[in-house]
């Protein structure tokens, strides 16, 4: 064992120990020195302990006094309680407080120039715990290997690694086989575009990375492994946000004989071990479950956040007996008039405020937002001229207040009182449904309506999506989900005539906001699959020429089966509490999907291109 090679991790030591000889390595996170004392805080990931490097060691003094922060050392030396001169001197901020050592040996192993920026600070008593102010994130990518010794990061790697064990140990329980599938496979474009990968051996020939597992764990299906999982590296070269990254990993999961259920029992019983041994939370099953148009009118979206309430509300039968020309065109145009009630939130936004709400719903694609101010007998500001009396009944009862029956209306309709506030959008239905997803959530954090701290998860199923949507750009159906998901069997009949119509045997998992994962019931019958293609505009030499082993795999008796894939990148931010998918990775891309550390994508000599013929 070398001189140097540690007895105790820097989180470990504690009064128990107190007189015992111990050697310990790590980074210097601070230093203090006086003329007769060096005091050094040595950090690991385990923690911190406070090292004393005394005067009447002059061999080992000098050098103390030269350390400096993020420095390597070594120390050796005893443990002892943390004392001024007779009083207890504990720093109940630390887990090492109660003591420090005192250095009888002291090797540098490694010296650091100045750090770009301050990594970790140790809690000192009477001082707040917490990191130091971060510095741009762009510089923290750029040196990495620096933003990874924060306990933040630290702390959340550590939860990842808990994350995929209990995944393992789950599934592995429940009966599945953890089987690898190739990275470098065929292109078959459907979707987000492909990383491509020139062939040296086959020059003109290309592999592409994939963009999931896909075909692979139906292939599996046929050959008879019914319970596969894998957690998978994936690819996709697309537009980059806080939430996504170009590589990223998910939980890959396929099962045969099964339907939606047997799906959904088998990820609920993951979820729950999920949560109770990384986080301690229980999570009630069975799962609620959400239809895809429910969830679109009441919230905006197909990822919910159910955290909260504010739900939407139409309100476009009572809006077409007003006199306002924007509620009224837009529904008779074929449109939708939707309101949100924002409870108690009337004096908490001025008319500029108000006014920054409506440019959120223009960026969304809407014209506008209209609103008005709940008084306890009428309306006030905004529309408020417009929504008074009604047309029907030119004079309203007294039951109807000053406000009139179309006020009235509203007020049950949104369950609205005194002192709310209530915005109105008026357009094609997406667009309302866009607009007023983004203001629900905008609103949400504005007022506070959650704790974005709290062990608190929302997690449902969405389910009943549309198989098919519209692509006005090329004019023709493209696949919801993707091209292997089966429609409902009542749907068949409705595939080629009416393909709007259809609905998808596909669900994805929602967690406070995020879609977490996403699957479907596959389709095995070959000349489903074939029908499906057809309806996205494949002809029969195209689909071949893509997903001809696909095709052949099930002629050869393929069963019934169906599965997910979780995002892992996003169950870690759930578990981790952040909203930044670069928090939960070690080492990502920033937003123009480079990697600033090793300069990535780079250059390529020109002879390692002319090996590849290009």
């Amino acid at each position: 064992m070398s001189s140097w090679q540690r007895t105790h991790t820097c989180g470990e030591l504690r009064d128990a120990h107190i007189g015992q000889a111990v050697t310990l390595n790590g980074w210097v996170n601070t230093f203090r020195a006086y003329p007769d004392q060096v005091f050094l805080d040595l950090r690991d990931r385990y923690g911190v302990t406070q090292v004393v490097v005394e005067a009447d060691r002059p061999e080992i003094f000098k050098l103390a006094a030269e350390t400096r922060g993020e420095w390597v050392l070594s120390i050796t030396g005893r443990v002892r309680e943390r004392m001024i001169g007779s009083e207890k001197k504990h720093n109940t901020k630390l887990a090492t407080g109660a003591i420090e050592v005192l250095a009888e040996d002291l090797r540098v192993l490694n010296r650091c120039p100045t750090p770009p920026f301050e990594v970790f600070s140790v809690p000192q008593e009477g001082h707040t715990f917490g990191e130091p102010e971060l510095a741009n994130e762009d510089l923290r990518l750029q040196y990495r290997y620096l933003d990874l010794r924060r306990p933040t990061l630290q702390r959340t790697l550590a939860m990842r690694h808990r994350l995929n064990k209990v995944i393992r140990d789950s599934l592995d329980a429940q009966g599945f086989l953890e089987l690898e599938t190739p990275l470098l496979g065929r292109s078959t474009p459907e979707g987000a575009r492909d990383y491509l990968v020139p062939s040296r051996v086959s020059l003109g020939s290309w592999y592409a990375l994939p963009q999931s597992p896909q075909l692979y764990k139906q292939i599996l299906m046929v050959a008879g492994y019914d319970k596969y999982f894998q957690i998978a590296r994936c690819l996709r070269d697309e537009d980059l946000r806080a939430d996504r990254q170009p590589e990223f990993t998910q939980l890959d999961l396929e099962m045969s004989f099964v339907e939606i259920d047997d799906v959904f029992r088998v990820i609920e019983q993951l979820a729950v071990d999920v949560f109770q041994r990384c986080l301690g939370v229980t999570i009630k099953t069975p799962l609620p479950r959400l239809k895809y148009a429910e969830a679109m009118l009441k919230y905006g979206s197909d990822k919910p956040d159910l955290r909260y309430g504010l739900e939407i509300v139409d309100v476009g039968d009572i809006a077409l007996q007003t006199e306002f020309q924007a509620f009224r065109g837009t529904l008779e145009a074929g449109g939708a008039v939707r309101a949100l009630n924002a409870s108690g939130a009337a004096d908490k936004f001025s008319r500029k405020q108000i006014d920054e709400l409506a440019e959120i719903v223009k960026r969304s694609g809407g014209k506008g937002c209209a609103w008005v101010k709940v008084e306890a007998e009428k309306f006030a500001g905004g529309i408020e001229k417009f929504l008074t009396g009604n047309p029907l009944t030119p004079n309203p009862s007294p039951a109807e207040g000053r406000g009139g029956a179309i006020q009235q209306q509203l007020r049950e309709r949104l369950n609205a009182k005194a002192g709310d506030l209530l915005l109105f959008v008026a357009d094609k239905e997406d667009v309302v449904c866009q607009a007023l997803g983004t203001l629900r959530t905008h609103l949400a954090s504005v007022l506070k309506l959650y704790d974005p701290n709290a062990l608190d998860y929302k997690i449902a199923w969405v389910l009943d999506f549309p198989s098919f949507i519209w692509d006005d750009e090329e004019k023709r159906w493209a696949a919801n989900h993707h091209p292997f998901t089966a429609p409902m069997d009542e749907d068949l009949t409705k595939l080629e005539s009416d393909p709007g119509s259809v609905k998808a045997k596909a669900y994805d998992l929602i967690i406070n906001g995020y879609e977490c994962g996403g699957g479907s019931i596959r389709i095995h019958n070959p000349e489903v699959q074939s029908r499906l293609f057809k309806v996205l505009g494949m002809s029969d030499e195209l689909a071949r020429s893509r997903f001809g082993f696909l095709l052949d795999a099930l002629q050869f008796g393929a069963p019934p089966h169906g599965g997910i894939a979780l995002g892992l990148d996003r169950w870690a931010m759930m578990l981790a509490r952040t909203s930044n998918i670069r928090d939960v990775i070690a080492f990502p891309k920033n937003q123009k999907a480079r990697d600033l550390m090793t300069g990535a994508p780079a250059a390529v000599d020109a002879k390692q291109l002319k090996e590849l013929g290009l």
